[in-house]
């Protein structure tokens, strides 16, 4: 008796707490490594985080030594010649419950300074996140993997 109520505590506590980490995973706030869609190379590390429902991403790090001080050139408006490294890139995503995704907000390529509009979507049970930037039909996938 002692050994079956011991074995139904842990299998409920493992189910309470994959359960938690379910739930956490499969939204795309944390800390991510961009993947190129071109090249498959890793690029820099994002931090997405939440606040009052809205999601922003942040360049935490650039993995290319060479290009860790890199700014904005392409870039308009308050962007312009600021340092890609600390910058915003991701702003004014919402989840869309109705779709099971994030979107309604845009993402920055600092590559050529151009805004698109953005959906992200978990994948892998949260491990993976499918960044799509698109204007119109248009569109460019990126998956990214999750570090945190």
């Amino acid at each position: 008796m002692k050994t079956t109520l011991t074995l139904a505590a842990v299998i409920s506590l493992g189910v309470g707490g994959a359960a938690g980490i379910t739930a956490n995973v499969t939204t795309p706030v944390g800390l991510w490594k961009t993947v190129d869609d071109k090249t498959g190379e890793a690029r820099s590390h994002v931090r997405i985080v939440e606040r009052n429902g809205i999601l922003t991403g942040r360049i935490e790090d650039i993995l290319d030594a060479g290009k860790r001080d890199a700014r904005c050139i392409k870039c308009d408006g308050p962007r312009k010649d600021q340092p890609v490294r600390g910058m915003i890139i991701i702003e004014g995503v919402r989840v869309n419950a109705k779709n099971g995704y994030w979107d309604s907000g845009t993402i920055l390529d600092p590559n050529d300074g151009k805004v698109y509009k953005l959906r992200l979507t978990p994948q892998s049970g949260g491990a993976q996140l499918e960044v799509r930037g698109f204007v119109g039909p248009f569109y460019r996938n990126q998956h990214w993997i999750r570090l945190e």
